[in-house]
This record gives structure tokens, sequence and C-alpha cells, in this order.
């Protein structure tokens, strides 16, 4: 039975906007997207000596089970030269399944619904932009909620369309 999944899609690396863009189609591969997010421009979070980073949020409907969209997720970061060295750091791209129907899971390598989404405005406002009633299974609060209490005061914008800069 298809489930409904939400993933962050973010790049601070190269062509942000492309890298994003090309995340997105490759994600056609795991299921059928079903609404993505306008792009935003964000300031970092956590370690903050790197660039700025393109956001983005996809909802889709696959028959994946979550640690095979998990590992699906994987390759398409791996697909577009994502390479692991600083935790935070610069990246091509970063894929980050946020929720995964109403599943709570804590797992070695997968915890949903993603353990920082309702602290990270960069998650929050393009969630909240497609799925607004979409609701944080183990904070009982919708997106749109979650993004009004929010106290995050770091800089996300919305980008312009076919624009390469926010």
């Amino acid at each position: 039975m298809p489930i409904i999944a939400y993933i962050g899609v973010g790049s601070n690396v190269g062509e942000r906007k492309d890298n994003c863009r090309k995340a997105i189609e490759l994600l056609e591969e795991t299921g059928r997207v079903l609404s993505i997010s306008s792009l935003y421009h964000s300031e970092p979070v956590g370690y903050k000596e790197q660039e700025d980073f393109i956001n983005a949020v996809v909802s889709i409907e696959t028959d994946l089970s979550a640690m095979e969209l998990l590992d699906a997720c994987h390759v398409i970061e791996g697909r577009l030269g994502r390479k692991r060295t600083l935790r935070w750091g610069p990246r091509t791209i970063d894929l980050d399944i946020l929720l995964y129907g109403d599943q709570i899971m804590n797992q070695p390598h997968l915890i949903i619904p993603h353990p920082l989404m309702a602290t990270r405005k960069f998650v929050l406002a393009p969630l909240a932009e497609i799925a607004p009633e979409v609701m944080h299974p183990v904070l009982q609060k919708t997106a749109r909620q979650l993004l009004r209490e929010l106290k995050d005061a770091s800089r996300v914008i919305k980008c312009k369309p076919d624009s390469k800069t926010p």
C-alpha cells in the first residue's frame, strides 16, 4: 500500500538550485511526486562557516519501505556527488526523510519524524507551503502550527522563480 513521505532537499555547493531540481527529478524514481515546494534561500545552521543553502520539500507517494527510501535517497546523493565529510558541512545535495506517513521510527540510521524538523525554519517553511495540515506524529501539531510557534530567527527567503539569486 503506498504511503506519502515528505523529503527535505538542500544544497550549498555548486549550482545549488540545479542540484535541488535534479535531486527532485531523481526522486521520481522512488515513487510519484505529489508536490514540490518553492525553493528557499537559507543561511546555514550548525556549522556556519559555509555558503548559504537552497532548500525545498517534496511529497511523494511511494511503495518503498522507509529504509528502502533512505537507501534510495543515499543513492541519489551519491549520483549527485555528495561526499560525507563534515557533519552539517557543505554538500552538493542533502535528502532527509522528514515524515513517512504517520509512522514513528527510531532506528540506528533512521529516525522518523526527522528529529530536528520541528526546530528548523528552512524545513518548516517549505513543508507548510505544500502541506500546512500535515501532522507531526510525535508533537501532534501541524506544519503550520510548528512554523507559527517556531523560535528560529534564521534567514529563510523564498527564491524568485527562475532567478540565479534569491
